[in-house]
């Protein structure tokens, strides 16, 4: 039997016996090599981390916006299915003045009634004017027994707490 394997020269043989293998480049840093860079990173990063404190102060400081909404898709849910919708209207009046005074200094709002009330929820709602239903229970529900209160419509009931909405989503408060 013959060898497979061809003999080779002794000079191809010395020069395979001296070939190492490839060495790989070592891998590319992400770390950036120049000072540009670097300086760019840190713009980015402040500039993030001032967008950020940006949108936490302004959650924080309209999160009474969000708790008076939950409380009035209570008040809406009481009206539609509850056993008492006079009550229920008769929670939107507080519920609005307790956001008023969440937004605005004590002393301008608490004293507000009546028409003076309705004309600061008119001043204050933006582009949007007060309705007249809305503006009508709240300048006198203090007055309205709840058996007025229960007479009024279901149609003016929906309008009240819509406006309500509207108004509390869209008040200015200004600085």
């Amino acid at each position: 039997m013959t060898d497979a394997t061809p003999s080779l020269d002794p000079s191809v043989r010395a020069a395979l016996e001296q070939l190492t293998d490839i060495v790989a480049p070592p891998a590319v840093s992400f770390v950036p090599q120049t000072w540009g860079w670097a300086v760019l990173a840190a713009i980015v990063l402040v500039l993030a981390l001032w967008g950020f404190r940006r949108w936490r102060r302004h959650r924080e400081a309209n999160r009474y916006r969000a708790e008076a909404l939950a409380e009035l898709a209570r008040i809406e849910q009481t009206l539609t299915r509850g056993p008492d919708p006079a009550a229920a209207l008769a929670a939107i009046p507080p519920l609005l003045k307790r956001v008023a005074l969440a937004a605005w200094p004590r002393s301008r709002v608490a004293s507000l009634a009546q028409t003076r009330w309705v004309d600061f929820l008119r001043a204050t709602a933006g582009e949007s004017t007060l309705a007249p239903p809305l503006a009508k229970l709240l300048s006198d529900i203090e007055y309205r027994s709840p058996k007025e209160l229960a007479a009024l419509s279901a149609e003016d009931a929906r309008a009240c707490v819509e406006i309500a909405r509207h108004w509390i989503e869209a008040h200015r408060v200004s600085a």
